[in-house]
């Protein structure tokens, strides 16, 4: 099968790309001319320059390419480009929902439109939801997890970007695409969680509010499976459905950091849990100064609503049931190979 893979340098779209080639397909990497090809180094890799940013200017690329390599279409395209940061609002929008739109228009312009259009989205889309009290396990509160079925109320502006895209390809029927709504996605070559175990090396685990939190994670290879299995089956059980993506558990907001502090063989770690109201006003004031310096930062009010947000968990059943999705990376299991991972990269 060819396969085209768009965000192929990032770390989700590399491991597709990886797996791809293992399993013997033709892989595309659709990147930019400026990106990093670190984790693309298999001389088996064929690349796509694109420029989702430019619709004409797509098209002719994808005119050109179908010329030059003598492609007539990608069987799938796995469209895993997104912004996950950016300096304002507008630039979440012109790279999650833009770029979408752009690639799309583009392959159906240059009939080039792929037998299953695969959309890495996020459960962000649905933001702070069923944080309500549905029951007690001894004191601490408990959370009903979110439902496909549920109103989407994004609480960022990546959610607002990625939700804004998934109407968008909702409304074009000619299009089969299949939504991906994965959790916070961890493992190696990935930087946010790796600011956790940079801080837990320090010997400072930090965390917020005094609320029950509870949150759910996704091995980056459950989410690569959940990829290729919305690529193979049949389009009748899975075309124009969204799942949303973790390893079917549920976890305590100290879980992730003293699994790290055990594989990292950290002594002892200093447990830190501040107020939201302190976080807000870091953030804020950090959000605010780095915008006018013109400095991407992690700490902003996006963060804020995303380290706020009690409630994580999400039903997984439907893309276990349509899907045949199974995942095999829980916490125990994910977070030993990530910290082997970074100390081997030598980023630990």
């Amino acid at each position: 099968m060819k396969i085209l893979v768009t965000g192929a340098s990032g770390f989700i779209g590399s491991f597709i790309v990886s797996e791809g080639l293992s399993r013997g397909h033709e892989m595309w990497a659709g990147v930019r001319e400026s990106s990093s090809r670190q984790y693309l180094a298999d001389s088996r890799i064929r690349f796509a320059e694109l420029d989702l940013g430019n619709e004409k200017l797509l098209r002719q690329q994808l005119e050109k390419l179908s010329e030059r390599e003598g492609l007539d279409r990608w069987d799938y395209v796995i469209h895993a480009a997104g912004a996950t940061k950016s300096l304002r609002r507008e630039g979440f929008f012109r790279t999650n929902l833009e770029g979408t739109k752009n690639l799309v228009c583009a392959l159906r312009d240059s009939g080039m439109m792929p037998r299953r259009f695969v959309f890495v989205s996020s459960l962000s889309v649905f933001g702070a939801i069923r944080e309500d009290k549905i029951g007690t396990d001894g004191s601490e509160r408990q959370y009903a997890p979110i439902l496909a079925t549920d109103t989407p109320r994004p609480n960022t502006a990546y959610g607002e970007s990625k939700l804004a895209a998934e109407a968008w390809l909702k409304e074009q029927t000619d299009v089969p695409w299949v939504v991906l709504r994965p959790t916070g996605v961890y493992g190696p070559r990935e930087r946010d969680y790796f600011l956790m175990a940079k801080s837990i090396g320090q010997h400072i685990d930090f965390a917020v509010g005094y609320q029950r939190q509870e949150i759910t994670f996704v091995y980056v290879r459950d989410v690569v499976q959940a990829v290729y299995l919305a690529c193979e089956r049949p389009e009748e059980q899975v075309l124009h459905r969204a799942y949303f993506l973790s390893d079917g558990r549920t976890y305590d907001s100290r879980a992730f950091s003293d699994l790290l502090q055990k594989e990292m063989g950290v002594r002892f770690v200093v447990h830190i849990k501040a107020p939201l109201w302190f976080l807000h006003a870091v953030c804020a004031v950090n959000g605010t100064v780095c915008q006018c310096l013109g400095k991407l930062t992690t700490l902003n009010l996006d963060k804020y609503h995303i380290l706020a947000q009690r409630n994580w968990n999400c039903d997984i059943e439907p893309a276990r049931r349509e899907l045949g999705y199974e995942p095999q990376w829980p916490l125990e299991k994910g977070v030993p190979e990530t910290v082997a991972w970074y100390k081997k990269a030598g980023w630990l």
